[in-house]
């Protein structure tokens, strides 16, 4: 199910990224994802977005993949930035 898979990444990606909280909103395998980790202060965008796409690989690697696109990602540190 939709719920199960949203606390799937949930949980992989604050495995991954120790000490982040995710946020995953998804329907019919498009995602919203947003990330909140002090270990982002100091990276480019695409650097942290590097570092979250690398946490969910498992999930969007083949044709049945569950996770077809992340629409948006949105990666922040605790103070917002």
């Amino acid at each position: 199910s939709n719920v199960e898979l949203e606390a799937q990444l949930r949980a992989t990606i604050e495995g991954q990224l120790p000490g982040s909280r995710a946020t995953i909103e998804g329907t019919g395998g498009h995602f919203v994802i947003s990330v909140v980790w002090q270990e982002f202060e100091g990276l480019g965008r695409v650097q942290r977005q590097r570092r979250v796409y690398s946490a969910i690989k498992e999930f969007m690697a083949g044709v049945d993949a569950p996770v077809h696109a992340v629409d948006r990602l949105v990666t922040v540190t605790p103070g917002g930035k």
